[in-house]
């Protein structure tokens, strides 16, 4: 069988092409730099300030944000909410190239990275890490398995796209059992260190509060990673992919104000829980009210308003706020909030050099999504396989 898509051609030097260009010519430099010169030629982080922000934003917000595969696999296999079918594949691809970058990040911050298989030659089956580290290896897997029909759609293996269509319900529910134990896991890590993190932020919920605030962020960045798409996209899509824009927006929408309601809700059961009321007006206290208030109750109430009103310009700029909100609690737990009680001078903030490599990372996965979306079946449907699913 010949493959009938044709790429879509793009301008060689378009503003994307050049600035990521630059930003990969600059992170290539770093990447060698961290792998010949250790982790001092290009951090920050020490053993009293162990994570930086390679964990805060390239491991906890990644994976947080990846979530959307799971959500939409859930609704869409799991729930028969067909009319989401449109958004299944660009939510797979999203939360597939996340979980991969989450472990191309941990290249670069496990100080030795090639001793990461070493957790099954030696399992500590005891470690929270270990949970984390086995679950995200197999829901790597589980995605990649997933997304195999599409690349298989481009290559036109029709016998071998077969068998992984007949098993896409099994694979999605394992893929919800693992997301629900290692987005809770990732923050039962952080169980271990209640002298070091603010008590805000740490409760005995704080599992939970991981895994309800991965679904909000899932949805919202279906919603905003749609809203790039049809932007920038939009040209590939077939009738059925912008049909189906709004009705997602505005079903996502509606199921991310519900979820940030109940977020809220046991966040304010965690600081009761804690008797921290207290604290609320210290300048951490005025700081989480900032977090709740600004990037939780907000975005409730204007998703609701969005949805209520149709309007789905208000509902996207909400799903911006919501994944600004959730960098913004992953960074407070592992960052800011993270050995507050320390010295300014002993506080860490990450060198430049840090911060450049974590914008190589998202860079690179940035430049694979386009490569995939503009060869692959992704926003259409292949004609040899219409209506097959």
């Amino acid at each position: 069988m010949t493959n009938p898509i044709s790429p879509v051609k793009r301008p060689l030097l378009c503003p994307f092409n050049v600035i990521t260009g630059i930003i990969i010519l600059i992170g290539l430099p770093l990447t060698f730099m961290r792998f010949t010169g250790g982790l001092g030629a290009v951090a920050n982080i020490n053993d009293t300030n162990p994570w930086g922000i390679w964990i805060g934003f390239d491991l906890l917000t990644g994976v947080a944000l990846a979530a959307g595969g799971y959500v939409t696999g859930a609704a869409v296999e799991i729930f028969g909410m067909k009319k989401y079918h449109a958004a299944l594949r660009p939510a797979l691809l999203t939360g597939f190239l996340g979980y991969s970058m989450v472990v191309f990040a941990l290249l670069f911050d496990v100080g030795r990275p090639w001793r990461l298989p070493y957790m099954f030659i030696f399992p500590g089956t005891t470690s929270v890490m270990f949970e984390v580290g086995a679950c995200v290896m197999v829901y790597l897997t589980v995605l990649f398995l997933e997304f195999c029909p599409v690349a298989l759609e481009w290559l036109g293996l029709s016998k071998l796209r077969k068998p992984l269509i007949r098993i896409a319900i099994p694979l999605t529910i394992l893929g919800v059992m693992l997301s629900t134990l290692h987005q809770s896991s990732l923050g039962a890590m952080f169980l271990i260190a209640p002298s070091k993190l603010h008590p805000l932020w740490y409760s005995s919920y704080i599992p939970v509060f991981f895994f309800v605030s991965s679904i909000a962020a899932g949805l919202s960045m279906v919603i905003f990673e749609s809203s790039l798409s049809h932007r920038n996209f939009g040209d590939m899509m077939d009738e059925t992919h912008q049909a189906s824009r709004d009705t997602v927006t505005l079903g996502f929408g509606k199921a991310a104000s519900i979820v940030l309601a109940g977020y809220f809700g046991i966040k304010v059961v965690g600081v009761a829980y804690g008797n921290h009321w207290n604290l609320l007006l210290t300048h951490y206290g005025l700081w989480f009210q900032l977090e709740m208030l600004g990037f939780v109750l907000l975005p409730c109430f204007l998703y609701a308003i969005g949805v209520r009103d149709k309007n789905v310009k208000l509902i996207r700029i909400t799903a911006l706020i919501t994944v600004l909100g959730i960098a913004l609690n992953r960074l407070n737990i592992t960052l800011i909030a993270f050995n507050w009680h320390l010295p300014a001078d002993e506080r860490y903030f990450p060198h430049w050099m840090e911060i450049g490599i974590t914008v190589f990372v998202v860079t690179v996965g940035l430049v694979i999504f386009r490569f995939i979306v503009t060869h692959m079946p992704i926003f259409f449907e292949h004609p040899d396989y219409k209506g097959s699913h």
